[in-house]
């Protein structure tokens, strides 16, 4: 079975890189290739049930249904590949069957649509599929459902099955084509970083850097889960590579068990938004945003985000660190350890070529990217850079079996991918055939009685719920299929929108009672579940007030209100003014700024955060700064509680 399973993941991986670069299918043939790939590692790896896992008979069942994943899989190709014109049914192409499908595409299509639940269950747990049904649902019994639930004309099940799963607008639509397109050749570039050891670099120099630093460890959790979330673009998986390393390392800095998971999960859930890889939400922008926008814009607008975000968790890190050290608040059960300093002999000796193949391969992608390669050209000859520099050295060079491990792990990391662009392509059709994507913002702008924080509330709550149980991709093209144009309606750039869209579906990672990233770190931690994904949603807290951010003070996403470039000094004044928020923000969340913070200094510091995250409108001189009443008092009242603690603080060093 390990053979088998190496065969197509590194088939799957050659596959791809070849397709995307030089086209010889059908796009949708190409997608039913990748789609055929996916679910067949997903049922020789991922159990029918946990625990039958021992059973024989359920063997049975896998072999069987990857079986009738590649005979339906298969059928799509014969019926789309003009090389099988003479197998056409009817003597037309699949395509060209649209409301005349025969009894055998209807039958395949049934076979296809339940295996393709079964697949995103058992990868991805009961959310996505159970979704997915009421979608179909919706879709059936359009025309008895009450007015509140938006309902239709109705479709039968031959309609529906043929909309969903037989043509471009459902399984093999939008969203597996991103994922084949865009996000799993940088899943490969990734499990390369991996494999040459560029990403353990990461950790190491990390631990250099901030090694007599308050806090040390949780700094090295910050800096290194964004780096490699930027990579993978999955927090969960983010969560189990680096935390093994650094959770240790901050409970050996005396760090609660929740804290250090907490902290954990939230600097692995801001990886998507870090460019230039990002996570796949990025990807499928380029496919939603209109007007278009290019990948190098999109990677422009998401750095200044990203610095702010990874701004936050620093600063939390960094007070709570000082504050530990000022007050003792540790538990029974800490780990001996100086605070900053690791409890093990240290960092190790850093090796510099593998810093360098870090370096030079990221930023050949970049170098790439703005030469004005499309993303999957850039990234493809970026590996190719990897790998080359790679055989300089020994200790990087790999044999056959590292890239067979390689592309194995790639394999093995896209499968849930695959499985879930597979599944949410059910709900993407369903949505296309009944026109509710049209008609659900319609409902909405009542609802936020034509204010933009009332929608955006409304967006952000739906965000969050939809993200409880769905991967951030899924949330972000849901939520931006459905009320996308909502946010266009009341005058917000379109990139912005988006943006903020994006942003609160990563922020479902570590939002309880359902923070997947949360879970990931208690289980690593051996914390409780909800205490730890309380810590991560406190730590993450200032990230909930940066995508208004975004659309009220768009110089963030280096976008002008009117969409065009902005001017440099509104670009600083926002960027200054948000740090400052930020600092504020987080000192009041740990209690701690120059020394122990009262009660009654963080409120001033919870009010002055929110003051300058939420510009007001009153324009003071210059005007084209943006100088507003609000940021002037928030100003003012962060000074004068520096002031107060400082003085404080010295006069305490008197006594």
């Amino acid at each position: 079975m390990k053979i088998l399973n190496s065969v197509i993941a590194v088939g799957l991986c050659f596959f791809t890189l070849w397709e995307v670069n030089y086209p010889m299918f059908q796009p949708q043939s190409s997608l039913a290739v990748f789609a055929m790939s996916g679910l067949v590692l997903c049922f020789l790896n991922f159990p029918l049930y946990k625990k039958w896992r021992d059973q024989r008979w359920t063997r049975g069942v896998d072999v069987v249904s990857a079986v009738l994943a590649v005979l339906c899989c298969g059928f799509i190709i014969t019926q789309t590949e003009p090389f099988f014109k003479f197998l056409w049914l009817d003597g037309q192409p699949l395509g060209n069957r649209p409301g005349q499908e025969t009894g055998l595409d209807f039958g395949v299509a049934i076979v296809l649509l339940l295996l393709v639940l079964d697949a995103a269950r058992r990868c991805m747990g009961w959310a996505l599929p159970i979704l997915a049904l009421l979608f179909l649902a919706y879709a059936l019994f359009g025309p008895h459902l009450p007015n509140w639930l938006i309902p239709h004309r109705g479709y039968d099940l031959e309609r529906t099955v043929a909309q969903t799963v037989l043509h471009g607008q459902g399984v093999f639509g939008v969203a597996l084509g991103v994922m084949f397109r865009y996000v799993f050749l940088f899943v490969v570039f990734g499990a390369f970083l991996g494999a040459t050891g560029a990403t353990g670099f990461i950790i190491e120099f990390a631990r250099k850097l901030f090694r007599n630093s308050a806090g040390a460890p949780a700094k090295v959790a910050v800096v290194s889960s964004g780096l490699m979330g930027s990579l993978s673009g999955s927090a969960v998986a983010n969560v189990v590579t680096t935390g093994t390393f650094t959770i240790p390392m901050m409970r050996a800095a005396r760090f609660k068990r929740e804290i250090a998971g907490g902290i954990e999960a939230a600097s692995s859930a801001g990886g998507a938004l870090v460019p230039p890889v990002m996570g796949a939400a990025a990807y499928l922008m380029l496919e939603i945003v209109q007007p278009a926008v290019t990948y190098l814009q999109i990677i422009q607008s998401a750095l200044i985000p990203a610095i702010l975000y990874y701004l936050s968790l620093f600063l939390f890190v960094h007070f709570h660190s000082l504050r530990i050290a000022s007050d003792s608040e540790v538990d029974d059960e800490s780990l001996p350890g100086k605070l900053g300093v690791d409890a093990d002999e240290g960092p190790k000796k850093l090796e510099p070529f593998k810093g360098l193949l870090f370096v030079g391969s990221l930023a050949s992608l970049i170098g790439f990217l703005l030469m004005g390669f499309t993303p999957f050209r850039a990234v493809t000859m970026a590996l190719v850079v990897l790998i080359v520099l790679s055989f300089f050295r020994e200790e990087t060079r790999l044999n056959w079996s590292g890239f067979v491990d390689a592309m194995r792990g790639a394999g093995r990391d896209a499968v849930p991918l695959i499985c879930a662009a597979a599944c949410v392509g059910l709900i993407i059709g369903v949505v296309t055939l009944t026109g509710v994507g049209t008609r659900f913002p319609a409902m909405i702008l009542p609802l936020a009685e034509n204010s933009l924080m009332g929608a955006l509330l409304l967006i952000m709550v739906g965000s969050l719920i939809l993200g409880m149980g769905l991967p951030s991709v899924v949330c972000y093209l849901l939520m931006a299929t459905l009320v996308g144009p909502v946010l266009g309606k009341l005058g917000v750039i379109p990139l912005s929108a988006h943006f903020f869209i994006f942003y609160f579906g990563m922020m479902s990672m570590v939002t309880p009672p359902v923070a997947l990233a949360a879970y990931a770190a208690s289980s690593v931690a051996g914390s409780k579940i909800i205490p730890t994904s309380m810590a991560a949603f406190r730590v993450a807290l200032v990230g909930f007030t940066l995508p208004y951010m975004f659309v009220f003070r768009p110089e963030l996403l280096l976008l002008a209100p009117g969409g065009q470039a902005p001017g440099v000094l509104t670009v600083i004044y926002a960027v200054l003014v948000a740090a400052l928020g930020i600092i504020a923000f987080a000192s009041g969340l740990s209690g701690y700024l120059l020394a122990r913070l009262n009660g009654g200094s963080r409120v001033l510091l919870f009010i002055a955060a929110a003051l300058m995250l939420y510009p007001g409108d009153s324009v003071v001189f210059p005007q084209e700064w943006l100088l507003t009443i609000h940021d002037l008092g928030g100003a003012f009242l962060l000074a004068v509680v520096a002031i107060k603690t400082r003085l404080a603080g010295q006069h305490a060093g008197e006594g």
